[in-house]
């Protein structure tokens, strides 16, 4: 039998230190593998910083492995090849390309420079799953640049798929989107979740609650929560972080997410 444990994300006494500061401070989590794992908490946590060190942007010491293969200490592209992949913020397309060619790109599928901006007769297999999976196969020839802000997010999303990614770690993937795209990015995470490990840093209460499978809260560095939604709600340590304890900045930079939050502990 599989041992999801040893297949998924293990982080060990993470710490990484700017300055003298220790923005991540001997962090341990364990994301088994399959699991969507959402990490919350205030502005300044960091939960950004850990996923920089898991990806390698970031030094750091301590442990993180993924499918039982240490991380810490290799190149970026290293960690990318070994499955890994990672959004940011910000959509980062090629907008002047059209949806297929982003696609195609990062699937390096053997093309020239020259032949992979030329239309093809046929889409490679993995490419056109993509094409499905994300919603975006109608949109196969629109330029990246003329998407909605969620059809980007999507398409980050099927240039990581197209690259075999098992580890898929989205830094706030449904900031900016409208209900309806938030609904079906979520509705994407779960698709996508199928075989593969997914980490979600997020501020959208609703949309945790709506999609995490477990949750990991981060305070100061360091792990304060973790557990199922429910737990996590109920867990008076968060209460007290995103009702009263957080700096009034934390508070300020959280705004509705904090408020969520609030309200979702009480109702638990």
């Amino acid at each position: 039998m599989t041992d999801t444990t040893t297949d998924g994300l293990r982080v060990r006494d993470l710490r990484v230190v700017f300055d003298g500061f220790a923005a991540v401070d001997g962090v341990d989590l364990t994301v088994p593998s399959g699991d969507i794992r959402f990490l919350i908490g205030p502005n300044g946590a960091g939960k950004t910083t850990l996923v920089d060190a898991v990806t390698g942007l970031v030094r750091a010491s301590g442990s993180a492995s993924f499918a039982g293969r240490e991380l810490l200490g290799r190149p970026v592209h290293r960690i990318a090849r070994m499955g890994i992949g990672r959004t940011f913020q910000t959509a980062t397309v090629f907008e002047e390309l059209s949806v297929l060619q982003n696609l195609d790109i990062a699937a390096g599928a053997g093309r020239g420079p020259l032949t992979m901006l030329r239309r093809r007769s046929s889409v490679p297999e993995n490419v056109a799953e993509a094409l499905e999976t994300i919603g975006l196969a109608d949109r196969r020839d629109q330029p990246a640049g003329t998407l909605a802000h969620g059809q980007k997010q999507w398409l980050e999303i099927g240039m990581l798929l197209v690259q075999d990614v098992r580890l898929l770690l989205l830094d706030e993937p449904v900031a900016g989107m409208s209900h309806e795209e938030r609904d079906a990015t979520g509705e994407l995470l779960g698709v996508v979740g199928r075989g593969r490990t997914i980490v979600v840093i997020e501020h959208d209460m609703d949309f945790m609650r709506a999609y995490a499978r477990s949750v990991t809260v981060l305070h100061g560095g360091k792990v304060l929560s973790e557990g199922t939604v429910a737990q996590v709600q109920a867990d008076p340590r968060v209460q007290a972080v995103y009702l009263g304890e957080a700096t009034t900045d934390d508070r300020a930079g959280d705004g509705a997410a904090a408020g969520a939050a609030g309200a979702a502990a009480k109702e638990a």
